[in-house]
């Protein structure tokens, strides 16, 4: 143990030295990144993993499952630097996120963009581990990751471009694990869309008005006091939509007793975001980590 510490120790101090600059940013860099964050990281893995493991079957490759699980951490940390690039004007407007490094001038948006490109490339070099079909597809992934933060001043559907970013893996874990992707696993990919705008509108919920002040949009807008009922309906579609996936892969008995449970964890959402008080909706939207842990471990259960 106490030649690992020197050992670590002596690496620091060396790099330290050699990369200084580098060296200063690596708190803020790992803010940028969300690493001290992984509420993302888990809403991307959970459907992720599940994916893989209907693709395989139960018995997922255990090489793809490590390129899948430091893919969706790699790819989750690079859409968040891209984000941050294009809200620098605007997130030291929105209390939430005034101390965020680009806001706070901790980082440049020169510092953002080669933070994307470099957890791009490594995402891309995770990607080329597998097969020409999930290759190809990786395309699409890095193209909704850039483009959905700018959709913010484009159009009040954002929320739906980072849903099919973050269920575009589901649709690649299959052709690393198969080489192709089955009908039934668009039921996955739609399902996994709709999950994710409904949990987004209730991260959105908690900006609405300072959203409302700098001109950003978002589903939360567009709803407005039909924001709990939409999401609502949006839950009932992805569950409804889960269990179609459940018959088609014809799945466990487990798998249902997951969705069960999901479907309580949802109320207790809407109860949450019922008086839309802030806190209380981002409460509401990191909940949605257990939805996700719950339907995986049902569906692991199946398999078992």
């Amino acid at each position: 143990m106490n030649s690992l510490q020197s050992f670590w120790s002596d690496f620091l101090t060396r790099f330290r030295t050699r990369f200084p600059e580098f060296y200063a940013k690596l708190p803020a860099l790992v803010e940028l990144s969300r690493l001290d964050r992984p509420i993302g990281i888990y809403l991307l893995l959970w459907p992720t993993l599940g994916a893989l493991w209907i693709a395989a079957e139960g018995i997922p490759d255990f090489s793809l499952l490590i390129i899948f699980v430091l893919g969706t951490v790699v790819m989750r940390s690079a859409g968040c630097c891209i984000n941050d690039f294009a809200d620098s004007g605007i997130d030291g407007r929105v209390k939430r996120t005034e101390q965020r490094p680009l806001a706070r001038g901790a980082l440049s948006r020169q510092d953002a963009m080669y933070c994307f490109i470099a957890l791009s490339s490594v995402g891309f070099l995770l990607v080329l581990l597998t097969n020409r079909a999930t290759v190809l597809l990786s395309f699409g992934a890095v193209l909704l990751i850039f483009i959905y933060p700018f959709m913010k001043r484009i159009t009040n559907l954002p929320q739906i471009f980072l849903g099919l970013a973050f269920s575009w893996a589901v649709l690649m874990a299959f052709t690393a694990q198969t080489g192709s992707v089955p009908l039934p696993a668009y039921l996955l990919f739609i399902a996994n869309t709709l999950w994710t705008v409904a949990y987004d509108t209730q991260y959105a919920m908690v900006d609405r008005e300072f959203d409302l002040q700098v001109g950003v949009k978002s589903t939360a807008i567009l709803f407005g006091d039909a924001d709990k009922l939409v999401i609502a309906m949006l839950q009932a579609m992805f569950i409804f939509s889960m269990v179609l996936a459940g018959r088609q892969f014809e799945l466990g008995t487990p798998f249902y007793y997951g969705l069960v449970v999901a479907v309580s964890l949802m109320i207790y959402q809407q109860f949450l975001i019922k008086d839309r008080v802030p806190a209380r909706c981002f409460a509401a939207f990191l909940n949605n980590n257990w939805v996700g842990a719950v339907i995986f471990a049902g569906l692991l259960l199946s398999y078992i």
